[in-house]
């Protein structure tokens, strides 16, 4: 399996680059740079999320660590037998993944948690599209939002009006591997009910199970 990330300097997306050497300023303590991958060796499962949140990866450097969306996204996972040890909010804390991986469709923090299509596109041929193709044993890919589901879409050549997003959709690609979709777990999604615990660990249920089946 190869590991494909964004180098720290990489400025291919000109307004991300400069709000990020804004944050270095202004944030000094934290990350602020493309986030790498969290993973295990081999992994059957992919977390795809969305992007760094400012004060959650932006600072520790570690996909969904550190805010909310993380705290549900790494208790599904720890119930679903994708970890080992405790989460708590630092990528320092000796979690582990178990054939897991997670990752960004954007690997930078954009301003106001919202990138543009042209920083979608670039991450996406220049990361995402071939992380995708260096997972030999890949099963699982898990998409957090309709973004993270259109991209994963796009980069596997599959058309967006036959394969649409909703929460608790499945689609299978060429190579048989199943594309699962879910509201993304912000803290916005979850005190407004769009997503609740369980159907969010419902979506861990079905991933856990197509991964051991």
């Amino acid at each position: 399996m190869t590991d494909i990330n964004a180098p720290y300097g990489c400025r291919k997306c000109p307004r991300l680059a400069r709000f990020l050497d804004a944050q270095r300023i202004a944030l000094p303590g934290y990350f602020n740079g493309p986030v790498p991958n969290f993973y295990s060796p081999d992994p059957k499962l992919l977390i795809v999320g969305l992007a760094p949140g400012l004060h959650g990866a932006n600072q520790t450097g570690r996909p969904f660590t550190g805010d909310a969306a993380g705290d549900l996204l790494y208790a599904a996972l720890e119930k679903y037998g994708f970890s080992t040890g405790t989460y708590d909010k630092h990528k320092n804390d000796g979690l582990q993944l178990n054939s897991a991986m997670i990752t960004n469709v954007v690997r930078c923090v954009p301003p106001q948690n919202k990138p543009v299509a042209a920083e979608i596109n670039t991450c996406r041929d220049n990361y995402h599209t071939p992380q995708l193709q260096a997972l030999p044993n890949l099963k699982v890919m898990l998409c957090l939002g309709k973004i993270s589901h259109d991209s994963t879409l796009r980069s596997l050549g599959m058309r967006l009006a036959t394969h649409k997003f909703g929460h608790g959709t499945e689609y299978v690609d060429d190579l048989g591997r199943t594309i699962l979709s879910s509201y993304h777990c912000s803290r916005y999604n979850t005190n407004t009910n769009r997503l609740t615990e369980p159907m969010f660990f419902e979506i861990f249920a079905r991933a856990r199970e197509i991964c051991d089946g």
